[in-house]
């Protein structure tokens, strides 16, 4: 029996559900992996708002604290922990340090862990 290249066409059985496993994975890891990033953006966001606001190398630490917290608050932002901000002040300097990681369960017990470091200074040391 001789059979040519050209009769032989298509995938096998085997193929199509290795590229369909392969296509289902990266689906997966992109649905997982997005949601991160959207939430970093929110907090990297909120902190270019707090650098924004007038005058804030004059308010508490309390202050600064309640004002991230609320814009967390009202973004779903729930990654960052009262911990992970660390605010220092200096007279008429502060700097604002968010320093957290967010653990996503992929698939039984394969997880993904993602890193992230934001922050900005204000007024003079």
């Amino acid at each position: 029996m001789n059979l040519s290249p050209k009769k032989q066409q298509g995938l096998t059985l085997i193929s199509i559900v290795l590229i369909l496993g392969l296509i289902g994975f990266f689906v997966l890891l992109t649905l997982k992996v997005v949601p991160i990033y959207l939430d970093h953006g929110k907090v990297k966001s909120a902190l270019e708002a707090l650098k924004a606001m007038p005058d804030v190398q004059k308010k508490s630490e309390y202050e600064i604290r309640d004002n991230l917290s609320k814009r967390f608050l009202i973004n779903y932002v729930y990654d960052v922990k009262k911990e992970d901000i660390s605010v220092v002040k200096h007279g008429n300097y502060v700097k604002v340090d968010i320093e957290y990681e967010t653990v996503v369960k992929l698939v039984d017990n394969l997880s993904l862990l993602a890193e992230f470091h934001d922050s900005f200074e204000a007024g003079v040391e």
